[in-house]
């Protein structure tokens, strides 16, 4: 790996801010009904079903002693602070498209159909800038001629696409749609960025949706949007952009490279998960007791101990795959599916959190499918 040396900025996960180890936020007295409530379910129309699942990661595996070697850190160091042990990267070659192709083959397979009418990639890693990644995936699936577009909310674009495939479906403009899930962080972590570098990992995971009837197995449920852009800086690649193009000038190495705030951003994505998730809960008149499995983006280990404490759920009901996988980001949601060991007929509740800030859930009954 190469050695970068950049002088910390308070943007810049090399601050001192990040470095430090925050405890959750208190609850708040109550819960403010903010966020868009969408596709509630029992609602009119069609509803847009799960009848798909399929997951890739890419061969190569790097251990946190490799990492180690490199960043100047430890093995504990990393686990105690993440929870992670190993993470996925690409090869030199490949790209979010190469992951997103195998992972919407796989779904593909799972839900035992070859076409779709319909393809979203929820990535911040695309290929090039522009165009759009979708297409080319949508090429190379064979489904030349579809609507196929980009959705970028960072680590809560699958959640987000979910609810775009099923205002697809439900605007009549598709009746299957594929949601995909991709991300290449290892490509935008500073290499020498122990606090970032040691987070993330590459993979891909997807979903088929089908135009089907509220209240089946598989039947997304309401779902719940939000965002606040006051806090964009939060999470942020600064450069690259139209905002620091526009300027003329070079940027600074560092503003190439991916950055958070890691005390802030793990107070709002704790806060910001939670409230969305107990919001979705209400809208779809279930209990927390009920939720046989919640799945919550894999940022950290200890934000999702966290949001089991707050929501009152029993750790074995949280899905957690993240001591192996790393943060894939959009890819995260999808690859617990595909790990969660769900049984038909569990009420699961998906939550999710990321750059802009952007949050989202949504629930589901577990459709009776097998994962590939």
């Amino acid at each position: 790996m190469t050695d970068t040396h950049h002088p910390p900025h308070p943007h810049h996960p090399h601050h001192p801010q990040a470095q430090q180890a925050p405890q959750a936020p208190q609850a708040p007295a109550r819960v403010p009904d903010v966020g868009v409530g969408v596709g509630v379910g029992g609602g009119r129309g069609p509803a847009a079903v799960v009848c798909g699942l399929g997951a890739y990661l890419p061969p190569r595996v790097i251990t946190n002693d490799e990492l180690a070697q490199h960043l100047g850190t430890s093995d504990e160091w990393i686990r105690s602070r993440t929870g992670i042990r190993r993470r996925h990267v690409i090869a030199p070659g490949s790209a979010t498209s190469t992951l997103a192709v195998e992972a919407a083959r796989r779904a593909l397979k799972s839900a035992r159909c070859e076409r779709a009418d319909a393809v979203i990639v929820a990535t911040s890693t695309p290929d090039r800038p522009c165009p759009a990644t979708a297409p080319e995936v949508a090429s190379r699936l064979g489904l030349a001629g579809v609507a196929a577009f980009d959705l970028g909310a960072v680590c809560a674009g699958f959640v987000y696409a979910l609810a775009a495939g099923a205002g697809l479906i439900g605007a009549g403009v598709a009746t299957r749609v594929l949601v995909i899930g991709a991300d290449t962080f290892s490509t935008i972590c500073d290499p020498a960025d122990r606090t970032t570098r040691a987070v993330f990992g590459d993979g891909a995971g997807a979903v088929v949706l089908r135009r089907g009837e509220h209240g089946e197995p598989g039947a997304l449920g309401p779902f719940d949007l939000g965002s606040d852009g006051e806090l964009a800086d939060l999470i942020t690649v600064p450069a690259g952009g139209s905002r620091q193009r526009a300027h003329g000038l070079p940027a600074p190495a560092a503003d190439h490279y991916f950055a958070m705030q890691g005390k802030p951003v793990f107070m709002q994505a704790v806060l910001r998960m939670t409230e969305s998730a107990q919001r979705v809960l209400d809208r779809a008149g279930w209990d927390v007791g009920e939720v046989d499995r919640f799945v919550g983006h894999q940022a950290n280990a200890r934000i999702l101990t966290a949001l089991g404490e707050r929501l009152g759920l029993p750790e074995q009901r949280i899905v957690s795959n993240i001591d192996r996988v790393g943060n894939t980001a959009a890819a995260s949601i999808p690859l617990a599916l595909a790990d969660g060991d769900l049984r038909a007929g569990h009420k699961v509740l998906l939550t999710s959190f990321g750059g802009g800030l952007a949050w989202g859930s949504t629930v589901l009954h577990w459709p009776d499918l097998t994962p590939h």
